[in-house]
């Protein structure tokens, strides 16, 4: 598949399209697994302790605590 595109590409002129063609492929190889700081992940893991020993909310309840924080200032 590459080789049909190079050999197709490298019968272009049109100089706009090939930069326009760059920058697709720049965004694409460009592209990387995010990576976390080590806060994230620490706070990751908080979270998940908090989950595994029952230290939840629900939505609903979140929201209602949201609006009344919002509603006090």
């Amino acid at each position: 598949m590459r080789h049909i595109i190079f050999k197709k590409l490298s019968s272009i002129e049109d100089i706009s399209f090939l930069k326009a063609i760059k920058t697709i492929v720049e965004s694409k190889a460009d592209e990387k697994v995010y990576q976390l700081s080590e806060f994230q992940k620490k706070r990751i893991e908080e979270s998940r302790e908090q989950l595994k020993k029952g230290k939840t909310i629900s939505n609903e309840a979140l929201n209602k605590e949201v609006l009344q924080w919002l509603n006090s200032k």
